[in-house]
């Protein structure tokens, strides 16, 4: 088992809210389209979407690489903060007026930079990825977002098995203490959650979601999350501690799972 089973279900609790409060965010922004801060949608089209977001990923992914391979810890830090800002205010602006949103993301992302606890990292992880998905989820078909989930879960492999680039990244941002997830420390241990491991499932329930005109009253729509969810739980009991897992390939198998539960009951 990879972590104790009390971290194990923290860690479960935060990933499921996170998916929650992600498809909350998302109906939102489908109801009221304009995102504040005035932030654009791409305009690309959704049948070959996959393939903009996973350049835009590897680009991403290479410019991080860069800035913590030569210790540009203070570049790094400054684009986290800007992302960490501009992802929160569209996530809160839905729970509480703009002005608020502006002021609480602020005082958030400042915090989290500049004095890191675990309390005020993972509640701003939590809403994060909403803003994501709302930006990105009417960009997709659910044949396009399975192509990305796909290309991902390749990705994610061989950047942590072959390469290890992902781990040397992931362990970059420890040192330069700003991680891109879920972080638990207990003990002399950390518990660790990659931000896409959390981003690309809700995305995919998303456009689950918005594809088959489901609610968020509507049971069926989190059995992608669940489902998901189920696969993350094997992951953390099946893997060994001290080592890391490329999660997205148990998280995809979740997902395509869920799609086709979710298939059985339409």
């Amino acid at each position: 088992m990879k972590h104790p089973w009390g971290v194990i279900g923290f860690l479960m609790v935060l990933f499921l809210l996170t998916q929650v409060i992600g498809l909350v965010v998302t109906t939102h922004y489908f109801s009221v389209s304009e995102l504040p801060l005035h932030v654009e949608r791409p305009v690309i089209s959704p049948g070959t979407s996959y393939l903009y977001v996973f350049v835009v990923l590897l680009a991403a992914t290479a410019i991080a690489l860069l800035l913590l391979r030569f210790r540009l810890f203070l570049l790094w830090r400054f684009w986290f903060l800007l992302s960490i800002f501009f992802t929160l205010v569209i996530s809160l602006s839905v729970f509480v007026s703009e002005y608020a949103a502006l002021a609480l993301a602020l005082i958030l992302a400042l915090w989290r930079i500049f004095k890191p606890n675990p309390f005020v990292h993972n509640f701003s992880e939590l809403f994060i990825y909403g803003a994501l998905a709302a930006i990105f989820v009417p960009l997709f078909t659910l044949l396009s977002i399975s192509i990305l989930l796909l290309l991902i879960s390749g990705y994610d492999y061989i950047a942590v098995r072959k390469t290890t680039h992902m781990v040397k990244m992931a362990k970059s941002q420890g040192e330069a203490k700003v991680f891109a997830g879920l972080l638990i420390p207990y003990k002399k241990n950390v518990a660790l959650l990659g931000g896409g491991d959390m981003g690309f499932p809700l995305m995919f329930a998303g456009v689950v979601m918005v594809h088959f005109g489901l609610g968020l009253l509507d049971w069926r729509t989190y059995i992608v999350p669940v489902s998901a969810g189920l696969l993350l739980l094997a992951l953390f009991v099946k893997g060994e501690k001290k080592k890391f897992y490329p999660a997205m390939p148990y998280l995809s198998l979740g997902c395509f799972l869920g799609l086709g539960i979710l298939l059985l009951t339409l």
